[in-house]
This record gives C-alpha cells, structure tokens and sequence, in this order.
C-alpha cells in the first residue's frame, strides 16, 4: 500500500489510539521528537496535557526548541522543560538495586532509570493527580525502517532503485553508495535459514575483534558484541541451537525488512513493559504507548518499507498522515531532527564505570554462567572512559541482565497478584 493510500488509515488509528486512553485522568506526554510531539498535540485536542522535555544541555539537541514551539501553537498543552543533572545520566542508581522494581525479565530501562524518573518527577509536580502518560516509543520502529530495506530491492533485483536510495543513505552517512550497498549484499544472497548457519559457523571460531555494528554487513541476525564475550561453551551452545533452528524453520521470511520490523517490535514492546513498571511502582502513572497498539503497527506495515524509511524525508508516512489535518503544526511534520542520548550514554559510563566493573567483574552472575567475560568488559569500559566508539548496545543489555539476575537472587518470597480487569462477556 502507497503512503498516500495508507495515510487516512495511519491517522484514524493513530488517533483512536491516543483517544482511547484519554477517560478522564490527567493526562501528561512527552515533547521531544517528532513521535512524542504528535501523541502529544492529538491528546491536546481533547483537554490539558503537561508536556514535559527533558532539556539537558549535553544534549545539544533542538528538541526543546521545538517544544516551545509546539507548546505555543497548540491549545491546551502546557510545556515544562526538565534540566538534567550530574545525577541524569546512564547507569546511574545501579549500586543500589533495591530501588529498583522486579520484572519478570531484563529491563533495558534500568540503565536510564535516572532519566526517566526526572521527567515523571516532573509530571508528578506539576499535575493534581496521577493519570497516564504519554510516549512516542515505537514510533521509529513504524514510521520508518532500518536500511536493511536495501537488501531486499538487491533480491528482488531492484537493483536501480537499490542504488539510488544508496546514494541517498551514503549522503546522511557521509560514505559512498557503494559502501552502503557492500554492507547489504551478503544478506541479499541467502535467507533467514542460511543465515543462522553462517552465524553458527562464526560462533564456532574464535572471537572477533569488535567493528561498531554501523559497519557490519547488514544481517538477517545480527551478532552484537555480547556474543564475543562468551565462553567457548556457551558459544557451541549457541551455535548448536542456530543449526537446529535453521534445520527446523520451515516457514522462513521471504523478506529482511518484515523480518527486522517484527523483531524490532517484540524487542521494543519488551523494553516498554519495563519502562510501565518503573513508572507504576516509583510514581503510581501509567505509561501509554500507542505506536505499539496492534492497528496502529498493521496500518504502518502497511506501507513497503522503501517508502517508510525512504532517506529523501524524515518519516514520510506521518507527514502524509497528518499533513493539512489541523490535527500538527506544519512545522513539526516538516522537522528533519532527531535527539539522541549518545552524550548522557558516554557521560554515564565514565561516571558510573566502577560500578559497572563490579557488576560485570569477577562476582558477575553473566559471567558465572559463561555469558560474560571480565577482560573484554573492562577493554570496552576503558574505550568509553577515553571517549572512543564503544559497544554501548552490548552494555546496555549486559548490564540489565546483571541486575536482573541479581535481583532474582534478593527475591526470595514468592509473590501474588489480584487480577481486576475482565474480558467482556
């Protein structure tokens, strides 16, 4: 389906979705990027939202700029912008776990649990009660699509328009076209079978020397940093569960973009369970998410992904949504920026880098279990205290998995919950 044929679908359930969850409690939302910003003027439409922006200056974003903006051209949202501190960066709270609440599994949201409870900290100061709290998390994840898109036009033998969208994404990436369509043909020329072969053949040689993954072929699955640091077992292991899955995969994908959206989804939903359960038991808000509500991802998907994540425009599919609706200010669907958090990343593990020695050291849970080795922790810790590219993805999970394991660990009672809400009959 077109962008121009899916964008009054995009918007009705967009806007459904914000609308649903709007049943007379306060209502608050980020003000940041693109995706926050449009949750946020949907739910203006209806009463008063404390937007709220978190504004550290190491950030050097234009987020809030656009914010004040924002806040300015549409009724009913009321803007407050939240300074960071030296306590407002990654890692931060990790030496002492017991503030942080149990899950069920690793959440990625305790290495931004700081930041996180500033912004709700926030909300909490500026609102009369508790009520639900908006967020554009999984926006990227339909609105646009990773370049692995490439890939499949190479398949398909698309093979002109492969190279002129390669062009496009050399431009942002400062390469050539050529570097980027190097990076998509090996995983062009097999599928999803055959690449968990390849990946079982790698895991079963010795590890590799660390290259940012922004420089690794473009994969089917690809291998972050963590697998290098496992033991020589755990690694067979992993190898010999790959073959098996390959062996027995007898439904593949046919297509890399759907492959990566589904499991870019399932990891992002995940994640969000996480960042509810510390919104919940720290400030008592619900945390709502409606880019990952089942008609807005399908009315997404809907569109190729060589047109979602097309690099001539920044998320096209929303400004076709949107544009000339009333609903966003023409300014904020013809914004090209995005924040990011690379600065507080950084920031914090420096700050908090004997911390996470000790997590990830010699006591480490990861690495009594093989997952996790000292020495190439410590080599990668010791790259980002000198301010070098660092495998901040494979940290960041390692690290949440740590305090998860050790956290099971303190839990020793067991725990019950009373469901209340019931199915319609």
């Amino acid at each position: 389906m077109s962008l121009r044929d899916a964008a009054p679908t995009v918007r009705a359930a967009l806007s459904e979705a914000v609308a649903v969850r709007l049943d007379g409690r306060t209502v608050s939302a980020d003000l940041a990027g693109l995706d926050s910003t449009t949750l946020a003027c949907l739910a203006a439409k209806s009463g008063p939202v404390a937007a709220v922006t978190f504004a550290d200056e190491r950030l050097r974003d234009d987020d809030l700029a656009y914010a004040v903006r924002t806040a300015a051209s549409v009724p009913g949202l009321t803007h407050h912008a939240v300074p960071g501190s030296v306590d407002t960066v990654y890692y931060a709270g990790l030496d002492d776990l017991s503030s942080l609440p149990a899950s069920d599994s690793p959440n990625a949201y305790v290495v931004t649990a700081s930041i996180k409870r500033s912004v709700l900290d926030a909300v909490v100061a500026r609102t009369p009660e508790l009520g639900v709290h908006f967020t554009g998390t999984a926006g990227d994840a339909v609105l646009s699509a990773p370049s692995a898109y490439l890939s499949d036009l190479l398949r398909e033998g698309q093979h002109r328009r492969a190279f002129q969208h390669a062009q496009a994404h050399a431009r942002l990436r400062h390469t050539s076209a050529w570097t980027v369509l190097r990076r998509a043909r090996s995983a062009s020329r097999t599928d999803l079978p055959g690449a968990w072969r390849h990946l079982a053949a790698v895991l079963r040689q010795a590890p590799r020397e660390w290259v940012p993954q922004a420089q690794q072929p473009v994969a089917w699955t690809p291998l972050l940093a963590t697998a290098d640091w496992m033991s020589p077992d755990v690694r067979t292991a992993l190898a010999d569960a790959l073959d098996t899955a390959a062996d027995n995969s007898a439904e593949a994908p046919r297509l890399l973009a759907a492959w990566a959206d589904g499991q870019d989804l399932a990891r992002v939903g995940a994640d969000t369970t996480g960042w509810r359960e510390i919104a919940l038991a720290g400030h008592g808000i619900e945390i709502a998410a409606p880019f990952l509500d089942n008609e807005v991802i399908r009315a997404c998907l809907a569109v190729p992904a060589d047109e979602r994540g097309a690099p001539g425009r920044y998320k096209p599919l929303l400004a076709a949504a949107f544009t000339g609706s009333g609903l966003l200010p023409d300014f904020v669907l013809s914004r090209v920026t995005k924040g990011g958090f690379n600065a507080l990343a950084y920031a914090g593990l420096t700050q908090h880098a004997p911390v996470l020695a000790d997590l990830l050291g010699p006591t480490s849970r990861l690495a009594a279990a093989g997952l996790v080795a000292e020495a190439p922790v410590a080599k990668m810790l010791a790259r980002a205290a000198a301010g070098q590219p660092t495998a901040q993805g494979a940290l960041h999970l390692a690290v949440a998995a740590e305090v998860w394991l050790r956290q099971l660990e303190a839990t020793n009672a067991r725990s019950w919950w009373e469901v209340i809400a019931r199915a319609a009959e």
